[in-house]
């Protein structure tokens, strides 16, 4: 199974920065995947810090303990409690699973995660451990087997005190009012990704809260386990002319989402393979060059220039709506995907009018595959041809 991991954040009304703090590792080689949201005391810089630093000492030492209850269990004895609050600095839910659907769940002031399968709720047994410590403090260790179409939603306590103290929600949306919105979108949307899922549920809340202003930070990370969905970026002709049509045919026969960036990559294919580009002739939107079709591919674009915006794009989080964003877009939608790069020289790349800061298509795919990797949490794979 493939675990599609998604979160979206928005900071308490009239705040600089996140009082929640999420971070995910994935390990390729063993199928594992790390995950942590943490909800510092508070709001503003003050929480941000404490939230991230618990989420982080807690991702490393979960990576390094073989297991995840003696990790949390240290960090739980360890934060410090508020004088004044007499409550702990910062809570957090954990996750530490695999491929396989072996999981464990620690949660340690947040708000019980949710766990979907065929669109009911599940709910796990689990053990209370109390903190040597801190009496009054507890965590809930769960270890639970997952399978294919299963979800697991975390979320700060932003999401079920949504309108605490109102006329009609007085103690808040609650658990209650989180699976409600929940099923209800996975009834529309039973294939929604965890991406799209999280924004979602954010934005619920943010419209449930009056004059829609949130009162504390709201957070939600969720997880998604299913089947792979694959894609396919050829960029760049062949080194060796002679292999033009063997890596057409191989990119054109892949079982999965297809994209070309690049002019000379989409010539090669269409001669090789006997078929026609159409241009898209809609107002081409920002400064890029447009797209174009190809019957049996996906998505067509230009080249570096594309590909240069796209890194910006998915650095920032912030794509426009032209060519490289439609090609963000295509990725996102994805979760293990092949890039397919062409090592022939192009000499326009080294035309001295063109911008400065394009660099070879080589490390413009490094760049995009590492972020892919580290910040969207994508399988990657780069092959050069």
């Amino acid at each position: 199974m493939f675990i599609d991991i998604g979160s979206s954040q928005k900071k308490k009304y009239n705040q600089n920065a996140y009082g929640d703090y999420f971070v995910t590792k994935r390990y390729k080689e063993t199928g594992r995947v790390i995950s942590i949201l943490s909800d510092g005391l508070g709001s503003g810089i003050k929480a941000n810090i404490l939230a991230s630093m618990t989420a982080t000492m807690l991702l490393k030492f979960i990576e390094a303990q073989s297991d995840i209850r003696v990790a949390c269990e240290t960090i739980m004895n360890s934060l410090p409690v508020c004088k004044i609050r007499k409550i702990s600095y910062s809570t957090f839910s954990a996750i530490d699973c695999d491929e396989d659907g072996n999981a464990k769940i620690v949660e340690e002031g947040n708000p019980q995660f949710l766990w979907i399968r065929n669109n009911e709720i599940l709910e796990p047994e689990f053990k209370v451990i109390t903190s040597k410590t801190f009496s009054n403090r507890h965590m809930h260790l769960y270890k639970i087997k997952l399978e294919k179409g299963d979800r697991i939603i975390f979320c700060s306590d932003g999401v079920t005190q949504a309108a605490l103290g109102t006329k009609e929600l007085r103690l808040g949306i609650r658990r209650e009012g989180l699976i409600e919105i929940v099923l209800h979108k996975l009834q529309e949307e039973p294939d929604i990704s965890s991406n799209e899922l999280s924004k979602y549920i954010v934005k619920q809340v943010e419209l449930i809260e009056p004059d829609h202003k949130l009162k504390d930070d709201t957070s939600v990370a969720c997880f998604y386990f299913r089947d792979p969905r694959q894609a396919m970026v050829f960029t760049g002709p062949p080194y060796d002319i002679e292999q033009d049509n063997l890596y057409a045919t191989s990119f054109y026969n892949f079982k999965g989402k297809k994209a070309i960036a690049g002019g000379t990559t989409a010539n090669l294919v269409a001669r090789e393979l006997n078929l026609e580009i159409e241009a898209d002739t809609a107002i081409n939107v920002g400064k890029l060059p447009g797209i174009s079709h190809m019957k049996g591919v996906d998505l067509v674009t230009e080249g570096i220039l594309t590909l240069t915006k796209l890194s910006e794009y998915l650095e920032s989080g912030l794509p426009f709506d032209d060519a490289a964003g439609k090609l963000m877009k295509f990725l996102l939608d994805s979760d293990e995907i092949k890039f397919m790069v062409g090592a022939k020289l192009n000499q326009a790349h080294y035309d001295p009018s063109l911008p400065v800061e394009i660099e070879i298509r080589k490390n413009v795919i490094k760049k995009i595959a590492t972020l892919l990797e580290d910040k969207y949490v994508k399988k990657v794979d780069v092959r050069y041809v």
